[in-house]
């Protein structure tokens, strides 16, 4: 609901931050999101989004079975390979959004989300940072003083 709070534009240029914080939290804590858990979270992007009902369900569900297929597939992490990973779903995703909406009647050309793509994938980093910083606070042991 956050990209539509902050402006108003004729075309899409905030980056889909529910999307980025998925891929975040699963490429972090890969056991930490079951996959189903792709299903009920495009579902509620879906209510708020604008896409064909369902889009989202369909996107963040390809989305969590291919982390998953490269998450068993490479067992070796680093920075650089996650991010690849993550521009790859990204893009995906924000062309595949628009193909859907295409063919739901929308007449937009792919020059249109150029904008939105690039601040995605230059966001993306930020985005994990946050994530990070989130587990680390949900990590830390609570104490109570007396």
């Amino acid at each position: 609901m956050i990209p539509g709070w902050l402006l108003i534009a004729s075309a899409p240029v905030m980056p889909p931050l529910g999307f980025l914080l998925f891929i975040a939290w699963r490429q972090l804590r890969p056991g930490l999101l079951p996959i189903w858990s792709a299903l009920p979270l495009g579902l509620f992007d879906d209510l708020f989004s604008g896409q064909p009902f369902g889009a989202a369900v369909l996107l963040w569900s390809l989305a969590a079975i291919a982390l998953e297929f490269v998450e068993a597939r490479v067992p070796w992490r680093n920075f650089l390979t996650e991010w690849l990973l993550a521009i790859g779903l990204i893009v995906s995703y924000i062309v595949l959004c628009l193909g859907l909406n295409n063919l739901a009647g929308a007449g937009a050309p792919v020059r249109i989300i150029l904008p939105q793509i690039v601040i995605s994938v230059l966001s993306y980093p930020l985005v994990g940072r946050f994530v990070a910083v989130m587990d680390r606070l949900r990590l830390t042991p609570i104490t109570v003083l007396r």
